[in-house]
């Protein structure tokens, strides 16, 4: 994935996050304190955006932050500074990361896997860098399987979604993905968000081992 430099778009979605920040946090707080209580002292997270995840890291944490929007940049460094949490901005895709084999205890994903053009190539390379043991966070959306009104919503929202939000896709089967990805070990929560974003309110969350 080469890195994001949509004029409009990408300017755009920084300042949609940003705005959205506090929302988020009240969305995914207590979900991302639990999941990330014990992350080790460096941790690489793919598609920072804008720092939403810094709050949760334990002050002095070093993240590796894959983020391949340049317009993403500025605010990250910024969260990451208050935060006092230590980055290193790579502006490269998740399909194809300029990491060691075995580099890494823990990787964080949240709220990317739509994305990615390839989320299949992502968990590949998810994989690859991490140890032996080593834990892949994520919390994803996923496609609405069981509820006829939410999968309505999904198909309806899915295009212009994924015009806006550059090619997030809210029907996308991570948990599947995430399955097939050759971990030894996948534990999912599926969930239900209250949230006004209707096409992203189903959800898993969990940890896949390597």
């Amino acid at each position: 994935m080469t890195t994001v430099k949509h004029p409009v778009r990408g300017p755009v979605n920084a300042a949609i996050f940003r705005t959205l920040d506090g929302y988020a946090h009240r969305l995914w707080g207590e979900r991302k304190r639990r999941l990330f209580a014990d992350l080790p002292g460096t941790v690489v997270e793919i598609g920072a955006g804008t720092g939403a995840n810094m709050r949760y890291y334990r002050p002095g944490t070093k993240v590796i932050a894959v983020e391949p929007s340049p317009y993403m940049h500025k605010a990250l460094l910024a969260e990451a500074r208050r935060r006092n949490v230590a980055v290193e901005i790579r502006a490269e895709g998740a399909e194809r990361m300029s990491l060691p084999d075995g580099f890494a205890d823990a990787v964080v994903c949240t709220l990317v896997l739509c994305t990615v053009p390839d989320p299949a190539a992502a968990i590949r390379e998810v994989g690859r860098i991490l140890r032996p043991g080593g834990r892949l966070v994520f919390i994803e959306h996923v496609q609405d399987q069981e509820h006829a009104g939410y999968v309505v919503t999904q198909r309806i929202a899915a295009r212009p979604w994924r015009w806006l939000f550059e090619g997030c896709d809210v029907r996308r089967d991570t948990e599947a993905a995430l399955r097939a990805g050759g971990f030894t070990e996948v534990g999912v929560e599926r969930y239900r968000l209250r949230s006004v974003f209707l096409p992203i309110n189903t959800q898993i969350a969990g940890v896949a081992t390597k």
